[in-house]
């Protein structure tokens, strides 16, 4: 069985061992920690690159920017 938990390390505490324990009760388990490199999943589907690229483009000259009146968010 191969299980596959993606968590901020953050969230690692007691109660994730547990249920890790419980999940995997007199079973070896094996850990693996691969630090998640968020850009390039992004990145990695050519249409998504696409998009992405795109929008920071748009940013980098304000195209299609949006000026809010603070007012109206009252």
């Amino acid at each position: 069985m191969q299980t596959i938990y993606r968590l901020n390390a953050r969230e690692l505490d007691n109660q994730f061992l547990e249920a890790l324990r419980t999940l995997f009760v007199d079973k070896e388990i094996e850990i693996i920690v691969t630090e998640i490199d968020e850009t390039a999943y992004l990145l990695s589907s050519p249409a998504n690159r696409k998009r992405l690229l795109e929008a920071a483009e748009a940013v980098k000259y304000d195209h299609n920017r949006i000026e809010l009146d603070p007012e109206l968010l009252q």
